[in-house]
């Protein structure tokens, strides 16, 4: 991190969290807010210790910051630990600090919809709004709640369509849009939740999740049920005629008899001509 700041330009995008632990949705997200805001960066700034969670059930900050650089690359996403050298704890403190250390860079914060819904509950929120442009990625069971809430109502002047949202680093705060993107369920308290034990205890929080079980087989690729074959036709009667018919004995009966067919009626004698004479 510069001391006295850097001249560099750029787009970064900054998407905060106590990632406890970071998982697939994070990445879905960060990738999704890159390519949508057209940002060169997405810096995943890990807290050291979020205000509003309870410390019980939080993982120490190594190993979230492990399980957030092992979902970045690297290059375009950035697991940071830069808000703990910075010594911030509210994220206003961070952006401020952010934007002196780097004068040129065009900030963006980042949230999901669940983060919209409690976002009065931060400290200067309303100032936050004011600092910089923020963008909302859609989660499942909270967007509508999210469009309804507080925040969104306080700063609904300021909502931009979705199809501004390429030059929304650009734009002068308050300015923010609702993304329409791809959105997935995953949470970091399922994740938790689902997390294995093994012989010696738990595994850290960002062991990998067992395998899905293999899907079925479609329907095309099932071998089909064999049909069972038709019975053999029972034989006629000893007194029947067809039992006493030449060759009754060598050819079963016909299951299927012939249809009768009617007698042919007598032709109708010409009618006579009588005489009048």
């Amino acid at each position: 991190m510069p001391r006295f700041g850097d001249r560099r330009r750029g787009r970064i995008g900054l998407l905060g969290g106590s990632f406890n632990p970071a998982h697939a949705g994070h990445r879905l997200i960060a990738g999704e807010f890159r390519r949508a805001l057209r940002l060169d960066q997405v810096w995943l700034l890990v807290s050291p210790g979020n205000p509003l969670k309870p410390r019980a059930g939080m993982a120490p900050f190594a190993e979230r910051l492990a399980s957030a650089r092992a979902i970045a690359d690297g290059r375009r996403i950035f697991a940071t630990e830069i808000e703990a050298q910075l010594g911030t704890r509210f994220t206003r403190d961070t952006v401020r600090a952010l934007q002196r250390r780097f004068p040129r860079v065009r900030f963006v914060w980042l949230m999901g919809a669940d983060l919209l819904e409690e976002w009065p509950r931060w400290r200067g929120w309303r100032a936050i709004a004011r600092l910089l442009p923020f963008a909302v990625h859609p989660r499942p069971q909270y967007n509508g709640r999210a469009r309804a809430s507080q925040a969104a109502r306080t700063l609904r002047a300021a909502l931009r369509p979705p199809r501004v949202a390429p030059a929304l680093a650009l734009a002068r705060p308050p300015a923010w849009v609702f993304l329409q993107a791809p959105q997935n369920p995953a949470s970091a308290s399922a994740l938790r939740g689902a997390r294995h034990v093994t012989k010696n205890g738990e595994r850290p929080f960002h062991a990998p999740l067992p395998p899905a079980a293999p899907p079925a087989a479609p329907l095309a690729s099932r071998p089909a049920k064999p049909r069972p074959s038709p019975k053999p036709p029972s034989p006629p009667p000893a007194n029947s005629p067809e039992a006493n018919s030449p060759g009754a004995n060598s050819h079963p009966a016909n299951p299927h008899p012939p249809s009768r067919r009617r007698a042919a009626r007598p032709a109708r004698a010409a009618p006579t001509s009588i005489s009048t004479g």
